[in-house]
């Protein structure tokens, strides 16, 4: 009689704890897709004032146009990065893999990461090694998961300062390694723990280098960020090394 009432009573509290727990995940899904509207409204908002940015400059003074066509393509790629992330959020990301040579694409990040940058200045500094090497990678993705963590690495340092890129490839891998020689990692860039456990989730993290990450997740890839203490920063964009199509000999 008594075993009958403590399973009885046992199964009224693990039904309990079911319903609470059912319930709190549909409040957090209620709460995922509200922020996800909200994100994509946003989105849709900033398209207008990128687009009357990018009509006015062309009339504008050279140096003026400059910075305002600047502006403009840099609201567009926000709202890219938003759609790209929500994309993201909703399921696994399509891709349009394509051979993708490598150092003009680098050279292309860091040239639209430069033009955000006005008056100030970094020394980039593109390794030899690039050269002669293909990835097959869906180039949007790569060039904005690229641009976000080379924003980072230009926000982290001051005019004049170096920001390095080379390439790292093992018998696994192929890797970006972008390092730069700015105060250090911002805490909001690095995930809780120990930094060489790499990034686990969004928390702890930009939007923009959450970004990046899920771009590279895509590819079957991942972000790293490494402090450099007294050096400065230092960021892993890895792939798998079956996505090298062409290696320097």
């Amino acid at each position: 009689m008594l075993l009958a009432a403590f399973a009885g009573w046992r199964t009224l509290l693990l039904s309990a704890r079911l319903r609470a727990a059912r319930a709190a995940e549909a409040m957090a899904q209620r709460r995922a897709e509200g922020r996800a509207r909200c994100l994509a409204m946003v989105a849709r908002e900033l398209q207008g004032p990128g687009l009357s940015l990018l009509a006015e400059a062309p009339g504008l003074p050279e140096a003026q146009r400059i910075a305002v066509a600047a502006a403009g393509q840099q609201i567009l790629r926000l709202t890219d990065d938003i759609s790209d992330y929500l994309a993201g959020e909703a399921g696994p990301r399509r891709l349009t893999p394509e051979p993708l040579v490598l150092a003009p694409l680098l050279q292309e990040a860091v040239a639209q990461v430069a033009t955000q940058l006005g008056g100030s200045r970094r020394h980039w500094r593109l390794a030899e090694g690039f050269a002669g090497l293909t990835l097959r990678a869906d180039r949007r993705a790569l060039l904005g998961a690229l641009t976000q963590v080379l924003n980072r690495a230009a926000r982290m340092t001051r005019d004049g300062d170096s920001i390095d890129l080379r390439p790292v490839l093992t018998e696994e891998a192929v890797a970006i390694v972008v390092e730069d020689e700015g105060a250090g990692l911002a805490a909001a860039d690095l995930a809780a723990g120990a930094p060489e456990a790499g990034l686990q989730g969004t928390r702890g993290l930009g939007f923009g280098l959450a970004v990046a990450r899920s771009l590279l997740e895509a590819h079957g890839g991942s972000l790293r960020l490494e402090a450099l203490h007294g050096v400065g920063g230092r960021a892993w964009l890895t792939l798998p090394r079956d996505r090298l199509v062409v290696a320097a000999g």
